[in-house]
């Protein structure tokens, strides 16, 4: 039975039992600040077992793609040396939400693996729960009878909490559960060590392939334990062992979800998988880690430098430099194996099919990027390497030089070290990462003084100026700070319109003003939550009223491009996809930019059908809906589009315009048509696999628009003609006629002057020199050169031209003088600091140029002087 039949299989069977069969979650979370990747079966419905989200169905089975490279389930650097560590992998399961419980799931379990699936009944065993005396938990004797009813006692064993018990977390919904393993070995080694005595000891081939978790109590946060009143099942099988079993391997590699891939990297490196323990392992890791970057990118994760894509970096990373260590890849090619992996899996996980030219644009981008800095870092490895032969040590100083100067990530250099039988100094190493900290906060410094508060205890002031732009307000505390030699102070406001900077969009300017006096609010900022409001100096009296102001064309202007950024993202995933996730945004009065993640450059036909959608929106002058105070469930099912990496609370603001909506703290202008018009200036890659769009709107939308209006009405003026195609065409076809006029003449000229110097030239055994100073084109002279250089032996020919005031000199020798020594390039190189310049070419015709036309006819006289002479 191959690996698709198994898994459909599963799904069948549990269809059968009423189960309601479900698609698997993203692997990338995007709603849990708690997780970057879906790593269990049970995440998609945590909220449910939490109480925070309702039951749509008692019953549901899936197929869940997970992932564990980091956080206690960090298992990256055991993928590929042993048969059964993965980064991605899928986790078949079923669950019951207060339906059916102990027995249902251990009666189903037992029928699918032995009536279904074949395996062999005396290969299987079961673990249950011993008990715990700290918990005042007893033995789960209810799961133990059911079992007895399928298995004999002596392949039932009983497991401590460890094993034995799961937990979500310190706090929450929690059980007993019971373990299926599998005993994989050969029938003598089964005869000689019983499998029972091997169940939880790591043996490679008495493995665990389901858990049966039985969800009963809630753990509060005293510790205690308390009985649900509704009990749940929760189970997950993890598929690559089940297809090992079902397939009689030895190794989850050996599997066909692995073996298609491997012998494909087989056939590109030439290099036979089994025959070499460093090769195989490379191949596995490649395989393996293949899956983990497709299954990430095509749930909308692109590698980056921090958070998630920092992790999916990682990974790829490591399968290239195995590539190229192991297998002699040089070259890019991880992504050409990503067709392979679609076709094997597409029809199960669709969206591995449709985002397929991204992934492989991607990681072709990705490859290319880090072979560069793998040739320069690994060179740089083995050399110091090969000059360390005491201790064994890598000096920490080093390792930081490759992270810091090579982009080595320090994990690949303790990989490679210890490959060597080296160890690396992290001691060292974190001393020079965190003087690299302090270099950067110095660099950043401030000199802060102490607060002066007016108001003592006051908390966060309030923020209003999502509604009001102005409002009455006291000053709470204020400091003096000094940075960069400059003074200035910072000042909280108990109640404020003035808008911090965050999420892209930059801070408020404005003013505080009272009966005497205004001063100038230079920027906001946040720090520690509190409003900072940014001045160059305080206020004569600060414990008077004063109206805080904001800057009302700034803001105006600040809050119609961030609207703008929001149209700009929801045009982007209509016209180029919905992997288009924001990566990055900066707010303005004068302009907006927006990073995003996209595979390739955007064509102008993408950017004008954007730029078009989006004035769209904007002459439909769609109305502001914000929600403030939104529970962030009732968030997601609005639709709104989250920012991975922000952290959200229980309430969220929701901003929506017709169908883009979004979750975002910033100010927004009430309608679209306020906009007035969005011009997109540019488009361009700030690194692989994301993008940068700049564009202005509003009057600087219209100061653009106008500038190339203006630079068109100046052409029809220089042209004499309202049209510019056909007058600039006229002018393009026009310089081209007279090029073909200069190029004949130039040809009939030469012509010319080689037959005058024909007539001229000297009647001698010895070297027939010419040498002539003229006002001529540079290059009629030097065609001339070599047309008398190829027609007679023994000649040599130094021409200078002083043409508009530049030096020009063209040396030139027969190949037979050539073949004597004489070199042309050498001459005009010697010859070119009479004339302020320089020179070269070859033996047979060389030339220099230089910015001393006075100086002509002496380098001339020179050369031929020393052509005499030799």
């Amino acid at each position: 039975m191959n690996s698709n039949d198994i898994r459909t299989s599963f799904l069948d069977f549990f269809r059968s039992k009423q189960h309601e069969i479900v698609p698997s979650a993203p692997m990338v979370v995007k709603n849990d600040p708690t997780l970057m990747f879906t790593n269990a079966g049970m995440n998609p419905f945590k909220e449910i077992f939490l109480g925070n989200a309702p039951m749509k169905f008692p019953r549901i089975a899936d197929s869940q793609k997970c992932l564990r490279v980091s956080g206690k389930h960090n298992d990256l650097e055991e993928v590929g040396k042993d048969t059964y560590h993965h980064t991605m992998f899928e986790m078949l399961g079923n669950w019951s939400f207060g339906d059916y419980f102990k027995k249902e799931a251990i009666e189903w379990a037992w029928e699918f693996l032995t009536n279904v699936l074949k395996l062999d009944k005396n290969r299987l065993y079961a673990t249950i729960f011993e008990g715990d005396q700290g918990d005042k938990t007893e033995a789960d004797i209810e799961a133990k009878n059911y079992w007895l009813e399928i298995l004999p006692e002596s392949h039932i064993i009983f497991g401590n909490k460890k094993d034995n018990f799961w937990e979500m977390g310190d706090t929450g919904p929690c059980g007993p559960c019971s373990e299926i393993h599998v005993d994989l070995r050969s029938e003598e080694e089964h005869q000689i060590v019983d499998g029972a005595t091997l169940i939880n000891k790591d043996h490679p081939l008495v493995v665990e392939i389901w858990n049966l978790v039985f969800i009963q109590f809630n753990r509060v946060a005293s510790g205690e334990l308390q009985p649900l009143a509704n009990k749940h099942v929760d189970t997950g099988m993890g598929f690559e062992r089940l297809c090992m079993a079902v397939q009689g391997k030895k190794s989850n590699y050996d599997t066909d979800i692995f073996q298609p891939l491997i012998q494909r990297i087989a056939t590109l490196s030439g290099k036979k998988y089994g025959e070499n323990e460093e090769v195989d392992i490379a191949q596995r890791v490649i395989a393996d880690h293949l899956r983990a970057v497709s299954f990430a990118m095509a749930d909308g994760q692109l590698p980056s430098n921090n958070g998630a894509g920092y992790v999916i970096r990682r990974i790829l990373r490591r399968a290239i430099r195995y590539g190229f260590t192991f297998l002699n890849f040089n070259e890019p090619f991880i992504y050409k194996l990503v067709n392979d992996l679609s076709l094997q899996m597409g029809k199960q996980y669709p969206e591995l099919k449709a985002q397929q030219q991204l992934i492989e644009k991607v990681i072709q981008e990705e490859e290319n990027s880090f072979l560069r800095t793998l040739a320069n870092g690994i060179n740089k490895f083995e050399n110091y390497v090969e000059k360390t032969v005491q201790g064994k040590v890598i000096d920490g100083d080093f390792a930081f030089e490759l992270f810091d100067t090579y982009g080595f990530p320090i994990d690949l250099t303790q990989l490679m070290a210890s490959e060597k039988g080296f160890t690396v100094d992290m001691e060292d190493f974190h001393k020079g990462l965190e003087a690299q900290k302090m270099r950067s906060r110095a660099a950043g410094t401030m000199q802060t003084g102490d607060w002066v508060e007016l108001i003592p205890h006051f908390m966060e002031g309030e923020f209003v100026g999502y509604s009001q732009l102005e409002c009455e307000a006291k000053i709470v505390k204020y400091r003096k700070v000094q940075s960069k030699g400059k003074d200035f102070f910072q000042i909280v406001l108990n109640e404020t319109p003035f808008y911090a900077e965050s999420g892209g969009q930059v801070g408020d300017t404005g003013w505080l003003e009272s009966v005497n006096e205004k001063v100038i609010i230079e920027n906001t900022v946040k720090e520690n939550n509190l409003t900072v409001h940014i001045t160059k100096k305080m206020p004569e009296n600060v414990k008077t009223t004063f109206v805080a102001k904001v800057n009302v064309a700034n803001r105006i202007a600040t809050q119609n491009n961030h609207s703008a950024t929001h149209l700009i993202h929801y045009a982007l995933r209509k016209v180029l996809g919905t992997h288009v996730e924001q990566k990055g945004s900066l707010v303005t009065p004068e302009r907006l930019r927006f990073d995003f993640s996209h595979f390739s450059k955007v064509t102008s036909e993408e950017i004008q059908k954007v730029e078009n959608m989006v004035n769209d929106l904007v002459r439909s002058n769609v109305n502001l809906q914000e929600f403030n105070h939104t529970p962030i469930a009732e968030a997601r099912e609005m639709g709104a589009i989250a920012l991975f990496g922000e952290k959200y609370g229980d309430e969220v603001r929701v901003i929506r315009f017709g169908d883009s909506v979004e979750l975002c703290g910033g100010t927004h202008t009430s309608a679209t048509g306020n906009i007035g018009l969005v011009k997109i200036t540019s488009e361009g890659a700030i690194a692989a696999g994301i993008r940068r769009i700049e564009a202005v709107t509003g009057k600087e939308g219209e100061n653009y628009v106008n500038h190339f209006i203006s630079m068109v009405e100046d052409l029809k003026e220089l042209f004499k003609s309202s049209n510019l195609f056909q007058a600039i065409q006229k002018m393009m076809e026009d310089n081209d006629k007279v090029k073909k006029e200069v190029e004949n003449f130039q040809k009939e000229r030469v012509a010319l002057f080689v037959s005058e110097l024909e007539n001229e030239l000297p009647q001698t055994d010895g070297i027939r020199t010419i040498s002539k100073t003229a006002t001529m084109l540079p290059e009629v002279l030097k065609q001339t050169a070599w047309q008398l250089r190829t027609k007679f032996d023994n000649i040599a020919i130094i021409f200078g031209s002083d043409m508009d005031d530049k030096a020009n000199i063209i040396v030139a020798f027969s190949e037979d003088l050539v073949a004597k020594g004489y070199n042309a390039a050498a001459m005009v190189k010697e010859i070119s600091l009479i004339i302020q310049g320089g020179g070269g070419g070859q033996p047979g015709l060389a030339a220099a140029g230089g910015k001393n036309y006075q100086n002509v006819e002496d380098a001339v006289n020179k050369i031929v002087e020393r052509i005499n002479r030799e």
